[in-house]
């Protein structure tokens, strides 16, 4: 059985935020915002507010896909981190 990756365990057993299997997977950037939103908020171990946590979850992420993710992965993550600034009441990036 081939090792996993420590970042592949990060993003699956995240110890600040219990996140749904297949988030990231879901091609709804509005989805994958209010999963990340919600898990935040519901979480008692992250070490930061809930939208820096689920921010810094989703960026995470991305990075650590990197040249894995497709043009059109890459847009939809990068569309729920607007999402994401929305939902917490922050203005998206122009």
């Amino acid at each position: 059985m081939p090792k996993k990756k420590w970042s592949q365990d990060v993003t699956e057993h995240s110890d600040a935020m219990d996140l749904k299997d297949g988030l990231f997977k879901s091609r709804s950037p509005k989805k994958i915002a209010d999963s990340l939103k919600q898990s935040a908020e519901a979480s008692h171990r992250r070490k930061s507010t809930p939208f820096r946590s689920a921010m810094s979850m989703l960026t995470f992420y991305i990075n650590r896909a990197g040249d894995q993710l497709s043009r059109s992965r890459h847009a939809t993550l990068e569309k729920a981190k607007d999402e994401l600034r929305k939902d917490f009441g922050r203005e998206p990036k122009r």
